[in-house]
């Protein structure tokens, strides 16, 4: 089975329903392009003026983003970004080291020319987007490519697992990346790629493992800077 065909069987955590709401795919990818910061509030009000829906499809979305650990509901107090404390965050890639390197492995054993192919163009559109400055959406891509991986893996529950640490490995990188860039490695991503082509399972796992590691070692666990934009602006 193809990449393309498990992507569309994997129900990518919630019914077909939430991918809908445009809360949830709007705040979402608004994370993981790290345009709405660690600990931004979310107001009910402000995001269904901006989306043009109402309250009750605005806490429908919010509940999901809860649900994957992407934005915090507190009783009283409203919606906001989680705020990852270093513990998570370290946590988070301890999980990541874990799982994908061995999920890489699995991928380069399965692994055929269709999937090889999504591979390369989705790294092609990874690298366009930096070189186009879109620092942002060249990070969502860069950590769908570890999610593409997991996938052709066909471990559907590790595959699942892998998506939410990856969205949430975005603000972490929010908060406690110290380089200037803040996506993978192009030379890594194509090496990866080059490893599934040959079905080298062994150079795939390696290749990951060290993958993680060197991103690992960027984080500093200290608070980052706070933003002064508004939510429209985060959003827009």
């Amino acid at each position: 089975m193809s990449i393309t065909q498990q992507e569309a069987n994997f129900s990518r955590r919630f019914d077909a329903d939430i991918v809908q709401n445009p809360v949830f795919t709007g705040v979402e990818r608004a994370i993981l392009e790290q345009r709405l910061p660690p600990g931004t509030r979310l107001a009910e009000t402000d995001l269904a003026e901006f989306y043009g829906v109402s309250r009750t499809i605005v806490r429908t979305g919010l509940q999901a983003l809860a649900h994957s650990q992407l934005v915090t509901l507190r009783p009283n107090r409203g919606a906001s970004v989680a705020n990852p404390s270093p513990r998570e965050a370290r946590e988070v890639f301890e999980a990541r080291e874990l799982l994908e390197p061995r999920s890489a492995r699995e991928a380069a054993l399965r692994a055929n020319r269709a999937d090889v192919r999504a591979l390369r163009l989705h790294a092609q559109e990874e690298h366009a987007a930096m070189a186009n400055n879109e620092s942002g959406r060249a990070l969502r891509l860069s950590g769908r490519f570890h999610v593409m991986i997991a996938q052709i893996a066909n471990q559907r529950t590790i595959a699942e697992i892998i998506e939410n640490l990856v969205s949430r490995s975005s603000l972490i990188i929010a908060l406690y990346w110290t380089r200037s860039s803040t996506r993978c490695d192009e030379g890594c991503h194509n090496a990866l790629i080059d490893a599934l082509e040959r079905n080298d399972a062994g150079e795939a796992e390696e290749l990951m493992r060290s993958h993680l590691v060197e991103l690992h070692s960027a984080l500093r666990f200290e608070v980052g800077p706070s933003s002064n934009l508004t939510l429209k602006d985060m959003l827009s």
